[in-house]
């Protein structure tokens, strides 16, 4: 059995806000939450200063697990996201093969059943091979378990596909994520458009227009055939207006935003480099505004990091030839602490409901609340720590926010009876 002791409990789910005792006994499932709870022999921690609350869910995860596993694979993937807080992850199509079919989904699911305190999910590809053409079994792959489906780094740009797999999803009550960036209109990826650092690399930028276009062709088409569609990673103030009044008008949409697309802005690829490099790339200081808005008032629904691992080597290439993409899981949770909760953007529930809660009720993943019967999947956080990030868990390093000073430290998760503490 685990004690924890004097946490401070804060819970999206429930509203929870106050000191607590949870008891957890040895399945993993909160036995009991009280004032004071006295348990001979039980593995106790005392948590005073600390605040508990549900375990994360990032719903925008590449552990790049089949096929680029000398970047990361779902072991080395699951262990950075416990570091940060996460207990629940969903993994984007994109691996090698593309998983497009029950047979990669099995082997995928097989290997994430080894790992013990993060729950690995994984969405399949919205067409087969991600080659935008036909479109795969939605209904077998949600059998088999696949928590959505996405094309992610790919725009489904034939409007005519994109309506049949908004219908097909619809039918079968599934949830689809899309990647906005129209190729025709894109330009070059990685940086923004007009930017002093697009002109420093000689290259024409990423314009927000083909993202403002793909969103707007999206949404009608959602209104149009009643499919729930995520939009991913917004970057654009005018995407993050046009979800806002889509939602007015009732469409079931939801937006992503992510940790670096609200604290940064395209200054930082003069200063990083290939670190800043991602697609969609970090924009102006209105756009960054927009976003923080947009979290602020609900338009944005969860935050996800977009975990993206790479080589050193191949971010050490020059800008055209470096791949886009940083690393997130380790670092979302302070860097949402410093540039939202302690700028008084969000309050700390506020945060926690877009880390943990919205995800989780768009997902369909229940069972995440601090609540007696529940398996336990906590984090346990400092918000006034300091930190400074030198070295990960992930097997890759790419993030622009490594050596610069954060506020709020994640001091370890507790999955099931199993209790993981982060270096104090």
């Amino acid at each position: 059995m685990i004690l924890l002791k004097n946490g401070h409990i804060l819970d999206p789910y429930t509203g929870l806000d106050g000191v607590r005792d949870i008891l957890i006994d040895n399945t993993g499932v909160i036995a009991r939450i009280a004032p004071e709870i006295d348990a001979p022999g039980a593995e106790t921690a005392d948590l005073s200063g600390l605040t508990v609350s549900p375990g994360f869910v990032d719903t925008h995860v590449h552990f790049r697990d089949p096929g680029q596993t000398e970047k990361e694979d779902i072991f080395t993937g699951a262990r950075a996201a416990a570091a940060g807080g996460f207990t629940t992850v969903v993994c984007m199509a994109n691996t090698v093969p593309a998983c497009d079919n029950a047979e990669t989904l099995s082997g995928i699911y097989e290997r994430a059943r080894q790992v013990r305190n993060v729950n690995v999910l994984q969405a399949c590809a919205i067409t087969r091979g991600l080659r935008g053409e036909e479109l795969t079994d939605f209904a077998a792959l949600r059998r088999a378990g696949a928590a959505g489906f996405t094309d992610d780094g790919i725009n489904l740009t034939n409007p005519v596909l994109a309506r049949r797999a908004m219908e097909e999803a619809a039918r079968c009550g599934v949830l689809l994520s899309f990647h906005e960036e129209d190729p025709a209109l894109l330009g070059s990826p990685g940086v923004n458009a007009g930017s002093q650092a697009a002109q420093k690399l000689g290259v024409p930028g990423a314009d927000p227009r083909s993202e403002e276009i793909m969103v707007e062709r999206d949404l009608a088409l959602a209104r149009e055939t009643g499919a729930r569609v995520v939009f991913q990673h917004i970057s654009s103030g005018r995407s993050v207006e046009l979800i806002r009044q889509a939602k007015a008008a009732g469409a079931a949409v939801y937006c992503e935003a992510t940790p670096h697309h609200f604290s940064l802005t395209q200054d930082a690829v003069l200063i990083h480099g290939t670190y800043a490099r991602m697609n969609p790339p970090l924009r102006t200081e209105r756009d960054r505004q927009a976003i923080v808005d947009g979290l602020a008032d609900g338009t944005i629904d969860m935050i996800a990091t977009d975990h993206a691992p790479h080589t050193a080597a191949e971010k050490a290439r020059e800008w055209g030839k470096a791949p886009s993409g940083i690393i997130g899981l380790e670092t979302a949770f302070s860097v949402g602490c410093t540039w939202l909760v302690r700028t008084g953007k969000l309050g700390k529930m506020q945060l926690l409901e877009k880390m943990s809660r919205s995800p989780a009720q768009i997902y369909g993943l229940t069972g995440k609340s601090i609540a007696e019967g529940n398996h336990a999947e906590l984090v346990l956080l400092d918000w006034e720590r300091e930190v400074v990030y030198t070295a990960y868990q992930s097997k890759a390093s790419n993030s622009p926010y490594t050596g610069k000073p954060l506020t709020g430290k994640v001091c370890g998760t507790v999955f099931g009876a199993m209790a993981t503490w982060n270096a104090r």
